[in-house]
């Protein structure tokens, strides 16, 4: 793993001159196979979809279905469906594990401690995300800089020393404004909630509108006290070990 850990810095500097289709275009042709993309259908997930599926790159792309989405999720799932002529992949917990968790604890176990959130986290998204990435060296990923302090501090490009391949943010630098206009330029088919104030849309049950002057992401796990919340997907919390989950 050594040598794709190398290539990060040559990643980064092509990043620098290409356009995000070229960008996209030269990863799959320098990785062939290799290289995927995990969308959760928000705004900056459908513009690097569109982005791979109109120019039809050769990039493997799938989404973890939680089995909390909202209905609007599904909805523009489907839209995208269509409109390319495609049958998004898709990763789903371990039931086992879900159900464990669901029987011992009941269904709203998150919100009684950051412990259980992160635990169910673990179940319905980092598990599933982990299998979609086996085999896989490039990981892309619609994360942007503006989002929130904790992903301002990243890099475009970077090593992830717990997968072991590289991270790729075509969109970093991209502002949302830049992004809603492409998708309404595009006709690019996008979460109707994004009009209603949910600027991060992940769970149903863990997903709030957010109130002006908050940051992106304040809508997501708003219960708890720190702003800078993840899920353990792009920066992983402080580890707890789940007690009712079998893999």
């Amino acid at each position: 793993m050594s040598d794709l850990k190398n290539r990060v810095e040559e990643i980064n500097a092509a990043f620098k001159s290409l356009t995000v289709v070229e960008m996209l275009r030269w990863l799959s042709e320098q990785f062939p196979g290799a290289v995927c993309y995990s969308s959760a259908f928000g705004l900056e997930g459908q513009v690097v979809t569109h982005f791979i599926l109109k120019n039809k790159i050769s990039i493997k792309v799938f989404t973890i279905d939680t089995g909390r989405n909202f209905q609007e999720t599904y909805n523009v799932w489907r839209a995208t469906n269509d409109k390319y002529g495609v049958n998004i992949e898709t990763y789903y917990p371990m039931a086992d594990s879900v159900q464990k968790m669901l029987t011992e604890k009941g269904p709203n176990s998150f919100y009684d401690s950051p412990e259980n959130r992160k635990e169910c986290c673990y179940l319905r998204k980092v598990e599933p995300l982990n299998r979609a990435l086996k085999g896989q060296k490039i990981w892309i990923s619609g994360l942007r800089a503006e989002q929130s302090v904790l992903r301002s501090n990243k890099e475009p490009v970077e090593w992830d020393s717990e997968r072991e391949m590289i991270k790729v943010y075509p969109l970093f630098y991209w502002t949302a404004v830049e992004v809603k206009d492409i998708i309404h330029n595009e006709n690019i088919p996008y979460n109707e909630l994004s009009d209603k104030g949910f600027l991060s849309i992940g769970c149903a049950p863990c997903t709030r509108a957010v109130r002006p002057g908050e940051n992106e992401r304040s809508g997501r796990w708003w219960w708890e006290d720190n702003e800078e919340k993840e899920c353990g997907i792009h920066i992983p919390e402080p580890k707890v070990q789940p007690t009712n989950w079998t893999i």
